[in-house]
Order: C-alpha cells, then structure tokens, then sequence
C-alpha cells in the first residue's frame, strides 16, 4: 500500500468522524481517465474533503511553503502533493501535474490561487486605518472569520456609495451576514453577491486540462470546520470538457463553482 492510501485509510474516518462533512454528488468524479477536480478554498483542510469523496488517488497541488516546513513537509511528500512555488510561474510543477494527468490521473487544484479568507497584510490595514484603538489581537480573531473577496465587495460598496462608513465599521466583523441582510432590503442583488463570492480564478486548471485533454469536475465547499460541524457542505458538479477557449472555460468553471455554492445555500435554507 502506497504512502497516499495508506494514510487515507488511517485519516478518511477520523476527518469523517470530526468533521462530519455532508457530500453530495460523489458519483460525478469519473473512476478512471485523467480528471482535474476544482473547487473554491476557504480552508487548510478543504482538499480532504475531496479525498474522502472517491477511491482514487489525488494528486493535490499545495503551496511551496508547506514542503519547507519540517513539521508537515514529510506528510505532503509522503501522499503525493506537487509543490508549488507561488512567486513565480512553476514550470517543475506544471510539468509533474500535466504528467499526472497524461497517466490518467486525478490532479486537484484550487483556482483561486490562495485561500479566501483575509491576510495578515489586508487585517493590518483595516486596523491601522479604522480599530487602533483596539488590541490588534483580538481585531485580528474577530476579522478572520471573512472571506477576502466578501470584504472587497464591501469597500466596493462603501466607496460608491451604496453604504455609510458608519455601515461598513459596524458589520466588518460579519461581511457575509451583512450582505446577506442588504439582498432582503433590495440594496443589492444575490446575483451581486455571487458574483463576489470567489476570488478571481487562475487559469491553470483550465489550461492543464486543456492540454492533457482532461475534465474538469468542479465542486464547492460551504461551513464551518468545527467538531461535528452541522453544516461543512461539500457538492460536486458534473464534469466538462475543456475547448481550445481558455478564456471561455474558465469563465464556465467560476460560474459551475458559484452554481453549486447557490445550490448549497438554498438546501441549507
């Protein structure tokens, strides 16, 4: 038994039992040919979400950073992660991940290049310019609740002028909450609001699919990652084919994500 299997088989029930994810559509990942699954990232444990869904072995795509980290680099060389060297256009990992595929694969990646949730650099700003008065401390704990892309929007809204800076310091804490409550006053529309629920997708998902002649399978990841988590909600979209429009097939890829993200929070309505 391979390093990958052999930790699946030991981790797969203990992540099953913690976290409690609910995963729909499973039978969309194909169980033979070259596939790239695709999903939005909010999360360190997102990828295990994925895992647990199929018996086939994944090959994940995972920042350079972890396999410089002596703590945690054995664990991705052992299951088979492609290191990715973020600060520049990674032709070793771009030529491992194209291999994986051309061998009929499957190759995970997130298109949105990072995790959507708020930087240390995007926290200190916010605090430098609006709650100094506050210990950075507990600024920061109540900020990292946000999605990155959430709190652009806002910014977005208070710089034209759809909301007060008086709006935007009291539900900073809470962006999605507060989004959510201007679709029911008619201020924004949900369309607006899925349109800025993703970062802007990178296009090496489409493009090594492209090149290796490899679906995509998209999926979506909504909730929390709490201790028998009531609503960690996994959906995975039908597979698509990639055409020689890279342009085209990434814009298909952001709105399959979005559509299961819309369906996902209609369920849990």
């Amino acid at each position: 038994m391979n390093g990958y299997r052999l930790m699946r088989a030991i981790l797969s029930p203990i992540y099953k039992f913690w976290y409690k994810p609910k995963i729909i559509g499973k039978e969309n990942i194909p169980n033979d040919g070259a596939i790239v699954l695709a999903g939005n990232h909010i999360h360190i444990m997102d990828q295990c979400n994925v895992i647990v869904s199929t018996k086939r072995k994944l090959h994940y795509m995972a920042k350079k950073e972890y396999f410089d980290d002596h703590k945690v680099a054995w664990f991705f060389r052992f299951v088979g992660c492609i290191p990715v060297d973020r600060s520049k256009k990674d032709e070793n990992a771009k030529s491992s991940a194209i291999e994986v595929l051309n061998n009929n694969h499957a190759l995970g990646i997130f298109p949105e290049g990072t995790r959507n949730g708020l930087k240390e650099e995007k926290i200190k700003d916010i605090y430098n310019r609006y709650f100094f008065e506050m210990k950075y401390n507990q600024f920061k704990k109540k900020m990292k609740r946000n999605k990155t892309s959430l709190v652009l929007y806002l910014e977005e809204l208070l710089n034209k002028g759809v909301i007060t800076e008086l709006d935007y310091l009291e539900n900073i804490f809470n962006v999605d909450k507060y989004l959510k409550e201007l679709i029911e006053g008619n201020v924004i529309t949900i369309d607006d609001y899925y349109d800025h629920i993703l970062l802007p997708l990178k296009f090496g998902a489409v493009s090594l699919a492209s090149k290796t002649n490899a679906l995509i399978v998209p999926y979506a990841i909504s909730g929390d990652y709490k201790f028998r988590s009531r609503n960690l909600i996994v959906k995975i979209g039908k597979p698509f084919k990639v055409e020689d429009d890279l342009e085209k097939a990434n814009k298909k890829l952001d709105i399959e994500i979005k559509n299961l993200l819309k369906e996902i929070d209609k369920k849990s309505d």
